[in-house]
């Protein structure tokens, strides 16, 4: 278990390295408003698990082999990249809402949504260079490391999954304002565009 005075200065940090608008964050305020706070947390499980295993590499050291193998790397993030991009297109040309309740199309279906949030996590650049730099100084030597991970990628993935519901929720509100005049191709044309910048952002970052 960390010092208190370690986790005074843990909690704050990566709740403000998470509320940072960002890959994950960004499709979690796409997905609240084209499919729903309900159905985004399906995304947000796994995004955390991906950002816990981010989190894990990096302090086992796993992520030094990703660094030595950039090309391998770097192939997983333009698949995708391209993944979401797809699915962004799909969203940008539909003419009608998308169905909240019964959509079970490979991107809004709960595994597409759980793999969404999985690739856009582990494939991010920025979580893997906040995890190398910020979370190994935070890991006490002189006292077991697991218990001392447990406690800490425990509230990285409270932290992360706090902040996307902030952000779901803003795209959930967003939505009803666009409801309101019966935009619903602006509505798609606004998601899918984000969720192609999400796309773009991951393979190209």
């Amino acid at each position: 278990m960390p010092d208190l005075a370690i986790l005074a200065v843990f909690i704050p940090t990566f709740f403000f390295v998470s509320i940072t608008p960002g890959m994950c964050m960004t499709l979690a305020m796409t997905l609240g408003m084209s499919v729903g706070v309900r159905r985004t947390l399906w995304m947000m499980l796994g995004e955390v698990i991906g950002v816990a295993l981010v989190a894990v590499a990096a302090v086992v050291g796993v992520a030094s082999v990703m660094l030595n193998y950039p090309a391998v790397f770097q192939i997983f993030k333009w698949i995708g990249g391209a993944y979401l991009g797809y699915l962004g297109l799909k969203m940008y040309f539909a003419k009608e809402q998308i169905s909240v309740e019964t959509s079970s199309s490979n991107g809004t279906s709960r595994s597409g949504l759980i793999s969404q949030g999985f690739i856009t996590a582990i494939a991010n650049p920025k979580g893997w260079a906040f995890m190398i730099s910020l979370l190994p100084p935070f890991i006490s030597l002189t006292k077991p490391v697991t218990g001392q991970l447990m406690v800490l990628v425990g509230l990285i993935m409270l932290s992360e999954f706090t902040c996307m519901l902030i952000y779901a929720t803003g795209g959930k509100s967003l939505r009803m304002f666009l409801n309101r005049d019966n935009n619903i191709r602006w509505m798609n044309r606004i998601a899918g565009s984000l969720l192609i910048c999400v796309g773009a952002w991951l393979a190209f970052l």
